[in-house]
């Protein structure tokens, strides 16, 4: 197993960290276009709600990404320092009351462009993984 991780402040500027983390990861692991993609949009989200959400966008805070080559699947972990959420609390964005609303739709869309999605130690971890096959 290959791992490659980094740890940034919580600043939404340091998205751009991550995208260059993913990018890195493409070339150095092969990873192809078709789910490329979904890897850029689930992962820069969850790091961007750690920042926002778990860590309150405190610079003091950082959040943890590390990316875990197995066989045939790739693991992004992210993890904050806040005090983790509910996810059976979370609403449904496609709900007729919410369809309009701001935000709220996150994890709904890294459950639909990764091929897992789990969170662990209270929502303070959340593991996406992508088979590459």
């Amino acid at each position: 197993m290959k791992s490659i991780k980094i740890s940034i402040p919580s600043l939404i500027d340091n998205i751009k960290i991550v995208e260059s983390f993913i990018d890195n990861a493409k070339e150095k692991f092969h990873i192809n276009d078709d789910i490329y993609g979904n890897i850029m949009i689930s992962v820069t989200e969850c790091v961007s709600n750690a920042i926002i959400h778990g860590n309150g966008n405190n610079p003091k805070k950082t959040v943890n990404l590390e990316l875990k080559f197995l066989d045939n699947q790739l693991k992004f972990i992210v993890e904050d320092e806040g005090n983790g959420f509910d996810q059976g609390a979370l609403v449904d964005p496609t709900s007729p009351e919410n369809i309009e609303k701001y935000g709220g739709r996150g994890v709904f869309i890294m459950k639909h462009l990764s091929d897992e999605v789990s969170f662990e130690e209270d929502g303070r971890k959340t593991v996406l993984t992508f088979y590459m096959s």
